[in-house]
């Protein structure tokens, strides 16, 4: 358990910050601003956590005295029952205020931008991008996160060669981070009479996203081009200049956002994913840096790497980096995709404890 004079330091810590938080001086220096916010809802949870195991463990004292004191065996009964429950959930308390105190990555807070993209396999890989599009809706649905479409290019039969969504909500990335690298489906295409299995590659790309304060970037670094939006076939979806194509002339990185009618929003929208494709590559150095002294099984690293295979006519769904096989792919498909995170948050965690 945690040391009373650790949680005096961060009770101390916490009403410093408040104090700053309210600060309309503070409040006017947004870089510094952002950085305290952060350490005052992190200071908050650790606090909260530790403030209601210290209840629990109050209450099981007071049933005890209580089991003592009385002579009516039904309420000594009740009493014993409920510090059963009580135990468990201290239990499950101190786990969580361990993971609250151990080291965090300082982007899994943040919210992500998802690109999902087709790679080998045809009009078959932009179905299964449409497939696991889908599967991430329902799961941002279940953990109540924000989905928000950025730019999709749609095919013809229901397909997206590319599309790119941002979800905001609590502890995005820290969850979703593990999703990046190349999922591969074999199954029988619809429109494959013979009925062979083919097997199609998609890529995931989980970006942190990135707001302004993190990201400076210099408006003369950019190249930005505007033209009329098209759909299928090329045909005009926009009759004004509302599409935007911004280059980062420093990295040659290069957004295109179309989806919006006004060329202001699509703007906006680019802009967003160029940051977090930025802070991406920071993050990506950084982890090549690590890997230099340790190999990373489950880290994010080598976004190249297959990481999960869909076999549809087994039912079967594998993640290669800690060889953990489902045989629900239909569930998998409709957002159960908890059994896999978990799985690879542990694996990720006890990396760095061994490493």
């Amino acid at each position: 358990m945690i040391s009373k004079e650790k949680i005096l330091s961060l009770q101390t810590e916490y009403k410093q910050l408040e104090k700053e938080i309210y600060d309309p001086v503070k409040i006017t220096d947004r870089r510094y601003y952002s950085k305290i916010s952060k350490r005052y809802k992190e200071l908050e949870k650790i606090l909260q956590c530790y403030n209601l195991i210290i209840e629990l463990e109050q209450t099981v004292t007071d049933n005890n005295e209580l089991i003592k004191q009385t002579e009516d065996e039904e309420l000594k009964n009740l009493a014993l029952e409920e510090n059963t429950e009580i135990q468990l959930e201290i239990g499950q308390k101190k786990e969580e205020l361990e993971d609250l105190l151990s080291p965090q990555d300082p982007n899994d807070e943040k919210n992500v931008i998802v690109e999902i993209r087709a790679g080998t396999g045809g009009e078959e890989a932009a179905l299964f991008v449409a497939d696991l599009y889908r599967m991430y809706t329902y799961f941002a649905e279940k953990k109540g996160w924000k989905l928000s479409v950025l730019s999709s290019s749609q095919t013809g039969v229901g397909g997206f060669k590319e599309i790119i969504f941002s979800l905001s909500g609590d502890h995005i990335y820290g969850t979703m981070r593990f999703e990046s690298g190349v999922h591969r489906v074999q199954r029988v295409p619809a429109t494959e009479s013979q009925g062979r299995i083919h097997t199609s590659a998609i890529s995931v790309a989980v970006l942190p996203e990135a707001d302004e304060v993190e990201i400076e970037i210099d408006p003369n670094d950019l190249k930005i081009d505007v033209y009329k939006s098209s759909g299928h076939g090329g045909q005009s979806v926009n009759t004004t200049d509302s599409a935007v194509r911004i280059t980062h002339l420093p990295t040659g990185l290069v957004v295109t956002c179309q989806d919006e009618k006004s060329q202001l929003k699509n703007k906006h929208k680019a802009m967003k994913v160029l940051r977090s494709r930025l802070l991406d590559i920071e993050i990506v150095k950084h982890e090549a840096e690590i890997s230099a002294s340790r190999k990373s099984q489950v880290g994010t690293g080598d976004r190249s790497a297959k990481i999960r295979t869909y076999n549809f006519p087994q039912s079967r769904v594998t993640d290669h980096r800690i060889n953990l096989t489902s045989y629900k792919l239909n569930n998998i498909l409709l957002g159960e995709i908890d059994v896999f995170i978990n799985a690879l948050k542990v694996a990720y965690k006890n990396e760095i404890v061994n490493n």
